[in-house]
């Protein structure tokens, strides 16, 4: 049983879009503080923005890093953490590498994770791992998720949304399998419905990436109040 209030704190509410505007983020933002959302995450050039419409909420900036396809050099990758937690981030949503992945070069994707968090754990900003699960094989997510946690990221995530797929129940089950006593798991990409959002977490993701939050959240009002 989850209320509206309990799964909106697990939400990182996406404003990633290439379009999105400089309204759309303040928007965002207002959404996030009036929704009790725990989390906004926006493009690094809306990092700025973000904390300011936030200075004083409980909702958290995240900014994505690499963002969409990960094949940013791991020192720009690095820079760009680095210049989002400066502008306010707490926590960051790298895209891991894929092509690197899928090459068989594990230390590069693995010292490329490490470039990132080597930036966020000093300052106590999460770091997130992009693994795009649409591209991958359920072997394959183990093994992304192995790296993933030997290079000290905090959670996994299933996709960008920007690769043709988003979560679904049989990768978030391999994820939870292969790391989830030790890391924290995020399903991002097509939840779009508060029996989706609410599926994920019973099967024990710790967040959700959310793009349409507030009719997921209104979802939850359909023949009751708060309760599912």
């Amino acid at each position: 049983m989850y209320t509206r209030e309990q799964v909106a704190r697990l939400i990182d509410h996406a404003v990633l879009q290439p379009d999105s505007t400089d309204r759309e983020v303040r928007q965002a933002a207002d959404m996030c503080r009036r929704r009790g959302v725990g989390c906004l995450c926006v493009r690094p050039t809306d990092v700025a923005l973000a904390a300011r419409e936030l200075a004083g909420a409980e909702c958290k900036v995240a900014s994505v890093v690499g963002f969409p396809h990960g094949a940013n050099r791991p020192e720009v990758k690095a820079l760009e953490a680095a210049l989002a937690v400066e502008e306010g981030a707490r926590e960051l949503d790298m895209v891991m590498n894929i092509g690197r992945f899928l090459s068989g070069d594990l230390q590069h994707v693995k010292r490329d994770i490490e470039s990132v968090v080597e930036v966020g754990r000093p300052n106590k900003v999460l770091v997130k791992v992009i693994l795009e699960t649409p591209c991958l094989t359920l072997e394959q997510v183990a093994a992304a998720c192995r790296i993933a946690s030997a290079a000290g990221a905090d959670f996994v995530k299933t996709a960008t949304g920007f690769a043709g797929g988003g979560a679904t129940t049989e990768a978030v089950d391999v994820m939870l399998r292969t790391v989830g006593g030790a890391m924290g798991v995020k399903a991002a990409g097509g939840i779009r419905t508060w029996e989706a959002a609410v599926a994920f977490l019973e099967q024990g993701c710790r967040r959700l990436g959310i793009g349409q939050t507030e009719a997921v959240l209104d979802g939850a009002a359909a023949g009751k109040d708060a309760a599912y």
